[in-house]
């Protein structure tokens, strides 16, 4: 069986660091090499939790081989991601993308591209089982339950807020709910920002605590009745299932997919 080679973009982050160990550890895949601007290593193998290992670092994306790398996966950030999804997308390699922070007018683009070249990619706000089903059954609940609020929380090192997974509950959401005005609508903040962002009618509140991973709840409210559905991540590792399958599928399809529930 061929071996899928990988590229780790954003490998000395926390998430990068647990995606490049979880690639070295799978049997169908290559590290064929890590990518972060700001390292100073030329190898892998000078770092203590790799030291073992023989992969090329790079901080330049021009010095990459495209035609040595299936699949390039991204948790860097938002102000990279869009430059490296559209590296990869022109060099024929799959994105598997974990950096939150793409415009709808650069996912767009990116997009256009990916059908251009006739390459599969996927962007996931959340690479976790235990969210996308969230997701889902959230986008279920407002059918029912028109009437409700997002709240996030995550470490205080994220860099955008909303999350990716917030925001894109709520798009779900608005898929299957007339946009409205919840609350009273006479009310005034007498602290702007107490309310939280505003997306078509609902409210979604970001909290950023040390100590914290990933959390989401959903709260819906009804005449007499309520409903929370909530999901946690206690541990990055919890992300990786999703990031392996999508190694694994995203080479089969020839667009730029939105979610990883397209791959499930």
């Amino acid at each position: 069986m061929v071996m899928i080679k990988v590229l780790v973009a954003g490998f000395k982050g926390r998430m990068g660091n647990t995606t490049t160990k979880m690639v070295l550890e799978n049997t169908d895949f290559e590290l064929a090499g890590v990518y972060d601007p700001s390292a100073s290593e030329s190898n892998l193998s000078e770092l203590p939790d790799f030291e073992n290992e023989d992969v090329p670092v790079y901080t330049k994306a021009v010095d990459i081989d495209g035609s040595t790398i299936d699949v390039w996966i991204d948790f860097t950030s938002p102000v990279s991601v869009y430059e490296n999804v559209k590296f990869a997308l022109s060099h024929s390699i799959s994105p598997v993308i974990g950096t939150t922070g793409l415009t709808n007018d650069q996912v767009d683009e990116l997009k256009k591209i990916a059908k251009k070249n006739k390459v599969g990619g996927l962007i996931a706000p959340n690479f976790g089982i235990s969210a996308v089903l969230l997701m889902q059954f959230a986008q279920q609940a407002a059918k029912y339950l028109p009437d409700v609020e997002i709240i996030e929380m995550h470490h205080d090192k994220k860099l955008d807020a909303p999350s990716g997974t917030a925001l894109n509950t709520a798009k779900l959401i608005s898929e299957v709910r007339k946009q409205k005005i919840q609350g009273n609508p006479e009310e005034k903040e007498s602290l702007i920002g107490a309310r939280g962002a505003d997306y078509e009618g609902m409210r979604i509140h970001s909290v950023r605590l040390p100590g914290y991973v990933a959390h989401e709840q959903v709260l819906f409210g009804g005449q007499g009745e309520a409903l929370t559905i909530r999901q946690d991540s206690f541990d990055r590792i919890s992300f990786m299932s999703g990031v392996e399958v999508a190694v694994k599928k995203i080479r089969d399809y020839d667009e730029l997919l939105i979610g990883l529930e397209n791959l499930l």
